[in-house]
């Protein structure tokens, strides 16, 4: 089943899942320590108050506010301040359903961003139309995505794996979508202490 496919089916609690898990895995370029997004994951589970999510979002939003040091000109940094700006303070399914979608490219779009394999990959003005397209299965060969850099084939299958436990075992998959985002966070930040060495 394509990653379209599962946000279509997925429920109100795989959706906000699936937008934290995308989230969560972005945090490095957010400049902010691994736990701010904990009390939202703790918002999810079956024993969290039907306020947790609001009041874990306020926090989370908080902490990344302190955080002065931000280059507006880091495009993929942007797309992950937006990630959390756009997150439903209600967790209603029809919200959070546009959030996990949007999420979703977001999280593809950052990792194509920033992976330094040379691929062929689209430009940036095809990008969105050639994530869509992976995203619905189009351009995948056994699982992989054609033309697609390694670090974005990962992500997806991240994102499937995240919509797949949920979906199979409800809360009881909450613990494995988090190992699932927590693995591709510490991807990601060796990737952006990479470019930062670079960068010098």
């Amino acid at each position: 089943m394509s990653l379209v496919e599962l946000i279509a089916q997925a429920d109100e609690r795989g959706l906000a899942v699936s937008g934290l898990a995308c989230l969560d895995r972005c945090v490095p370029l957010l400049g902010c320590d691994d736990e701010m997004l904990r009390p939202l994951w703790q918002s999810l589970t079956d024993t969290a108050d039907s306020g947790d999510w609001a009041l874990g979002l306020e926090q989370a939003r908080g902490k990344l506010d302190a955080f002065d040091e931000f280059d507006t000109a880091d495009e993929a940094a942007l797309l992950a301040r937006r990630m959390l700006a756009a997150a439903p303070a209600e967790r209603s399914a029809a919200e959070v359903r546009v959030w996990a979608d949007a999420c979703s490219v977001a999280a593809l779009q950052i990792h194509r961003l920033l992976d330094p394999a040379e691929d062929e990959g689209p430009s940036v003005d095809a990008l969105p139309q050639a994530l869509n397209a992976v995203r619905a299965g189009q351009t995948l060969t056994q699982g992989r995505a054609e033309g697609m850099s390694p670090l974005v084939a990962a992500e997806l299958r991240r994102q499937i794996t995240v919509l797949e436990v949920v979906a199979g075992h409800g809360p009881a998959g909450l613990r494995r979508a988090l190992e699932v985002s927590t693995e591709g966070r510490r991807v990601l930040r060796a990737v952006v202490s990479r470019r930062t060495r670079q960068q010098g």
